[in-house]
């Protein structure tokens, strides 16, 4: 998963200001007790990150590959 990828599943999943505060604030106690932010900076797979973050906050299994934007879309039209 590109760093992209992952920033993008977070705000459409918790919303941009705060995708960012679990990022900084909200330590994954199964990669350590590490925050997102020192888990990117040190190199992890965006990815681990992302599907450690969606069990840590209970997000739906459904939405761990991300929204269908294309059939939201399609829906607005």
């Amino acid at each position: 998963m590109r760093l992209s990828q992952f920033h993008e599943l977070m705000a459409d999943e918790f919303g941009k200001a705060h995708a960012e505060v679990i990022i900084r604030d909200f330590a994954l106690l199964e990669l350590g007790d590490q925050t997102g932010a020192t888990l990117l900076a040190r190199g992890e797979d965006p990815k681990h990150i992302w599907l450690a973050i969606c069990r840590a906050q209970q997000v739906p299994k459904e939405r761990w590959s991300g929204l269908d934007k294309k059939a939201k879309k399609q829906h607005a039209e």
